[in-house]
C-alpha cells in the first residue's frame, strides 16, 4: 500500500498554494485529512492485533476519502474561478482594444492636426487633459489584465499538478480498501452474541418476497445461545447519528422514484468503492445477498431497532458479531474514476459521473420509521 504521507504532503502543499484562490473550507478539510492520514499511518505501523489493524486501516480509508473530497472541492472552485476570469478578460480585451485604437489613430496623424483642435486652444487643452486622464486608467486596466492572466496561469498549473496528487490518492485509497478487506478476513477475535443458523435464515429468505417482510420476520426470529453482551442505549442519540457513508441524499423517505415507487427509507448517492461503517455499536443480524437489493447488511444497535443498509458491493463480518462504532461493514461498488474524469467534475459532491446508491431503512419493532429521525442528513459527503 502506498504510504499515506505521500498524499498528506501533496494535499498540504496543494492547498497551501490555493488558499488565496479558493474558499477556505476545502483547504481546511484537506489539512485535516492530511493530519488524519499521518495519525492513521502511525497507528497502522504500531498495530499489533488484527483488530487494531482493522481500526487503523478504517481510519486510513476515511482520511483518503476526506482528502480526495476536499481536493475535488478545491478543483471545482478553481475551475469556476478560471471560467469567471476568462469571461472578464474577454470583455476587457474588447474595451482595451477600442481605447488603443483611438489612441493609435490620434498618434498617427500629422503633428499640426494633432495639436490644432477645432474648438481652438481651449479645446486642444481639454483634449490633452482627457488623454492625460485616460492614460493612467488604461495602464491600470492593463495591469489588472496582467494580474488576471497570471491568476489563470496559476490555476491551470495547479489543476495540472493536482492530477498526479489525485491519482496517487485514488491508488492509495484503493490499496487501503484492499488491505482492509484482507485484514477483516484475517481477523479471528470479534465478540459474538450468537451464532447464525444458516438453515433457519435460508427458510426465512425463501418465505419472504420483500425487504419489509424479511425484516419483520427477522424480529420474530428466535435466537439461541444469546451471549450476555450489553450494547449501550442509542435512543438518546436519535437525530444525531452520522450517515454510514460519505454521501448525498437522492431521495428521502416517501419520495417516489422514476417508477413511482415510494419506499420508507433514504436513497444515498456515494462515490465508487466508498467505505460504509456502522454509526453505533451494533450486532450483525444479517449480511449477504437478499432478493433484488444486492448485498444487504442489517445491524441491531439495540433490541427492537434495526438499521438496514442495502446495495453494497462487499459486506464484512459475520452474523452475531458485535461491532464497535465506526467499524467497517462494507464497500460500495464501482471502480475508481479516472483522474481526468474527476478533474472535470462539478456541482455537488456526487460529481457528474453516475454515483453508487445505498438504501437505508430504519425499523423500530416491525414498523419502518423515517431514517432522518435517527440520522443527520443536512450535510453532503
Amino acid at each position: 500500500m502506498r504510504h499515506p504521507s505521500i498524499l498528506a504532503a501533496a494535499l498540504g502543499l496543494w492547498f497551501t498554494t490555493t488558499i488565496a484562490l479558493a474558499e477556505t473550507n476545502p483547504s481546511e478539510a484537506a489539512r485535516e485529512a492530511a493530519t488524519q492520514l499521518e495519525e492513521a499511518s502511525v497507528a497502522l505501523a504500531q498495530a499489533k492485533s488484527s483488530r487494531d489493524r482493522v481500526k487503523s486501516l478504517t481510519k486510513v480509508v476515511h482520511a483518503y476519502e476526506t482528502g480526495l473530497t476536499a481536493l475535488r472541492a478545491g478543483l471545482r472552485r478553481a475551475s469556476i474561478r478560471e471560467a469567471q476570469l476568462s469571461k472578464q478578460l474577454k470583455a476587457q480585451e474588447t474595451e482595451i482594444a477600442s481605447l488603443l485604437g483611438v489612441l493609435q489613430s490620434m498618434s498617427s496623424g500629422p503633428a499640426p492636426v494633432v495639436l490644432v483642435h477645432p474648438g481652438g486652444p481651449m479645446g486642444t487643452a481639454r483634449s490633452g487633459m482627457i488623454i492625460a486622464e485616460v492614460t493612467p486608467a488604461l495602464e491600470a486596466k492593463a495591469a489588472q489584465v496582467r494580474r488576471d492572466l497570471e491568476e489563470v496561469t496559476i490555476l491551470r498549473s495547479l489543476q495540472e499538478g493536482a492530477a498526479e496528487t489525485l491519482q496517487n490518492g485514488l491508488t492509495g485509497a484503493q490499496d487501503a480498501r484492499t488491505a482492509l478487506s484482507k485484514a477483516i478476513a484475517d481477523r479471528k477475535d470479534p465478540p459474538l452474541r450468537f451464532v447464525e443458523d444458516p438453515v433457519q435464515t435460508a427458510l426465512l429468505i425463501a418465505s419472504t418476497e420483500t425487504l419489509e417482510g424479511f425484516a419483520s420476520a427477522l424480529v420474530d426470529l428466535q435466537i439461541e445461545g444469546l451471549a450476555d453482551i450489553t450494547l449501550p442505549d442509542v435512543n438518546d442519540r436519535k437525530g444525531q447519528l452520522a450517515l454510514p457513508v460519505a454521501s448525498t441524499v437522492l431521495r428521502r423517505a416517501g419520495e417516489a422514484d422514476a417508477a413511482g415507487i415510494r419506499r420508507p427509507g433514504l436513497v444515498l448517492a456515494t462515490r465508487p468503492s466508498a467505505l460504509v461503517v456502522t454509526p453505533t455499536p451494533a450486532t450483525i443480524r444479517y449480511r449477504g445477498p437478499l432478493l433484488d437489493f444486492g448485498n444487504v447488511m442489517i445491524l441491531e444497535p439495540q433490541p427492537g431497532v434495526l438499521f438496514i443498509f442495502a446495495g453494497l458491493e462487499q459486506v464484512f463480518g459475520d452474523v452475531g458479531q458485535v461491532l464497535s462504532e465506526g467499524a467497517p461493514v462494507g464497500l460500495m461498488g464501482g471502480n475508481g474514476l479516472e483522474t481526468g474524469a474527476i478533474l472535470s467534475q462539478s456541482g455537488d459532491g456526487s460529481g457528474n459521473a453516475r454515483p453508487e446508491t445505498l438504501y437505508i431503512e430504519v425499523r423500530e419493532g416491525k414498523s419502518p420509521v423515517d431514517p432522518e429521525t435517527w440520522f443527520q442528513t443536512n450535510e453532503d459527503g
